[in-house]
């Protein structure tokens, strides 16, 4: 199949808004005779005069050929290998080989493992929706589309790859991705691709918990929670993930929704980078509204005959900031869901979140509590969540405390007092320098002479 390509000078992809590192990537690629192209949703989001939040890169080198041209590249990946190369602490550029479609294993509609290296054309419609196989070409600056995706990306639709219930099939998280996607470009999913996905959305249940939770931390993340909540309540898919949050949307109540829609909008203004929103907060703005108890969260339902456990009342501390009074929780879903993994560590960070929302608001607090607070690890979480659901109020207070906190710190930490070098402290008063001992040498062995 012959691809549409689009010349340079009929799209609006600039090098000058990719980013270095990449473009560096890429043009090694290219110097060694390597096909190299910027692929995925950097291209799209490029397309549609969006930021990009990461550059992916495919290519016709090997993994191994891949790690021999850069000496900061870490290949990882079990599924399929994938190339890491590190730029500093936290920034990767990914790195993929060429791949084509596998076929599922005898007896199974999932696809396990995905290895099969393959052409660009091939890797083009592996890929799940047609927005996301686009190519961007290094060496001529040209667009390359196989799929038709460059028309659904002007009539601003998803669509799956080849036939919808198939892919959904191989891989039941595509589900979720469709609804984000179409979720946070405004898009809308296409008429077979929305069927499918309301006829297999009890498949959801056959993909790892743990993965389901990344996706919703990242739905969380991404500033359209909201709309991407209520999409997935409308297509059927939300009682599967977390039954107790499709019950509080069809009681059209604005607990969950009114929580989602304030971390979009902090999220929106630019006040927290995605990665500065942690996992605790989400969890928060997720959990507390719905009433749910942290531990039930995090751990299996007790057995029956086991003391039932107390119903916390976290959403108090939102209420108590100015939110909305919380809906009831009516119970109720599928008779098979998932049971999402929340990390008990999370569950106990978030804990004291919100113990201290209480502490926070007593600005005329001694300085001993003042300084104790201030020394807490936790401080800079809990004034991130007074700014994004304690409202007016709760903004102000967050910036009272951040006026403080430098200061305060410091009197919850005092340095201890410099010696008169500069280089370190004192000795405690009359204690004698110690002085460091010699190392004793060791006596030089005289060589014997046998005796003649």
């Amino acid at each position: 199949m012959a691809p549409r390509i689009l010349p340079r000078a009929e799209h609006t992809v600039s090098r000058k808004n990719i980013d270095p590192d990449a473009l560096k990537v890429l043009y090694r690629l290219k110097n060694h005779r390597f096909v190299a192209y910027l692929v995925g949703g950097g291209v799209r989001d490029l397309l549609l005069g969006r930021q990009p939040k990461d550059f992916d890169i495919g290519t016709s080198a090997h993994p191994q050929q891949v790690k021999r041209l850069f000496r900061n590249c870490f290949i990882v990946g079990r599924r399929f290998r994938l190339c890491h190369i590190r730029f500093g602490p936290k920034k990767v550029v990914e790195v993929s080989t060429f791949r084509r479609q596998a076929a599922a294993e005898e007896g199974d509609t999932l696809i396990r493992r995905d290895n099969t290296f393959g052409t660009p054309e091939e890797d083009a419609f592996r890929r799940d929706f047609t927005v996301n196989a686009l190519f961007y070409d290094i060496a001529t600056f040209s667009v390359i589309d196989y799929v038709d995706g460059l028309e659904d990306l002007e009539q601003r639709t998803i669509r799956t790859i080849g036939d919808p219930a198939v892919r959904f099939r191989e891989d039941p998280v595509r589900m979720m991705r469709a609804v984000a996607l179409a979720a946070r470009l405004g898009f809308t999913i296409e008429r077979d691709t929305l069927e499918a996905i309301r006829f297999l959305r009890g498949d959801i249940v056959k993909s790892s918990p743990a993965r389901i939770l990344d996706e919703l931390y990242k739905v969380l993340r991404q500033g359209a929670s909201r709309r991407t909540f209520q999409m997935l309540h409308d297509v059927g898919l939300l009682a599967y993930l977390l039954p107790e949050a499709d019950a509080a949307i069809s009681e059209a109540g604005e607990g969950l929704l009114g929580s989602l829609s304030r971390l979009d909008d902090y999220r929106n203004a630019g006040l927290a980078a995605a990665e500065e929103l942690t996992t605790p907060l989400l969890m928060g703005t997720l959990l507390v509204p719905l009433g749910l108890p942290l531990r039930r969260a995090t751990a299996p339902p007790p057995p029956r005959e086991e003391r039932q456990e107390e119903r916390l009342d976290l959403a108090a501390e939102m209420a108590a900031l100015g939110a909305n009074d919380e809906e009831p929780l009516l119970r109720g879903g599928p008779s098979q869901s998932l049971s999402l993994p929340f990390a008990r560590r999370d569950a106990d960070r978030l804990r004291l979140i919100l113990a201290a929302q209480s502490r926070l608001r007593e600005v005329h607090a001694s300085p001993r509590v003042r300084s104790l607070l201030a020394g807490r690890g936790y401080l800079e979480e809990a004034l991130r969540w007074m700014e994004i659901h304690g409202g007016v109020q709760g903004r102000e207070l967050a910036a009272h405390w951040r006026r403080l906190e430098p200061t305060e710190t410091a009197l919850a930490h005092p340095a201890p007092p410099a010696g008169e070098d500069g280089r370190g402290p004192l000795p405690p008063e009359g204690s004698a320098r110690r002085r460091r001992r010699r190392r004793r040498r060791r006596p030089r062995s005289t060589p014997t002479t046998p005796a003649s």
